[in-house]
């Protein structure tokens, strides 16, 4: 699913439509499009002439393009500050699962509610948890956050029972019938979770 899975659930539950182009390993490692790419990664998003590099920046995008972002100045801050605070806790994921997962995973699990906890914080001061993670309208950092917390219930099973605000926003979100549809659906159910690792 990797970095794109984010952006894949927001068009989805917006009612957007995409085309998507999946790059093998193969191909990639062939060197010709990673040499067309701006900082040699994917993904690669591309609208009319328009096109980005880069997955927050294409999320920051996506956000500001279909209303996403906050109702304000202040509430733009916030979710940008929880999308800051996703980063580094995907960052920290990725290397686990990349470089010590067979070693590292009881660790990585047991400390996994330090890393879960600002999150459940920060759902616990807007409107008691009843709401998105900032504000009253979704934004781009909610489905940025679902995607993480969906993959870490595949990782660590019941990674969520101490955090009754984070598993019943999931939930939430997860039962919004466009994005109901996307969960359900084979191009989301077939990728695998975390790129090569079969988890």
């Amino acid at each position: 699913m990797g970095r794109c899975e984010a952006m894949r659930m927001l068009l989805a539950d917006q009612g957007q439509s995409w085309k998507e182009e999946v790059v093998t390993k193969e191909t990639w490692l062939q060197g010709s499009l990673k040499a067309t790419c701006l900082y040699g990664q994917l993904p690669k998003f591309q609208d009319g002439d328009f096109t980005l590099y880069q997955s927050n920046a294409i999320l920051r995008h996506l956000g500001r393009s279909l209303g996403l972002y906050g109702k304000d100045q202040r509430e733009a801050a916030l979710v940008d500050m929880v999308n800051d605070g996703l980063e580094d806790f995907r960052n920290l994921c990725s290397h686990f699962i990349r470089h010590n997962y067979e070693e590292g995973k009881a660790q990585y699990v047991q400390e996994l509610p330090v890393h879960l906890k600002p999150f459940e914080t920060l759902l616990s001061q807007n409107q008691r948890g009843q709401a998105f993670i900032v504000g009253d309208q979704i934004s781009f950092a909610d489905y940025n956050l679902l995607d993480l917390l969906l993959k870490h219930q595949v990782l660590a099973p019941g990674c969520l029972d101490s955090f009754p605000l984070l598993s019943a926003y999931v939930a939430r979100l997860s039962a919004r019938p466009k994005l109901k549809a996307f969960l359900a659906s084979p191009e989301h159910v077939n990728r695998p979770i975390f790129g090569a690792r079969k988890i």
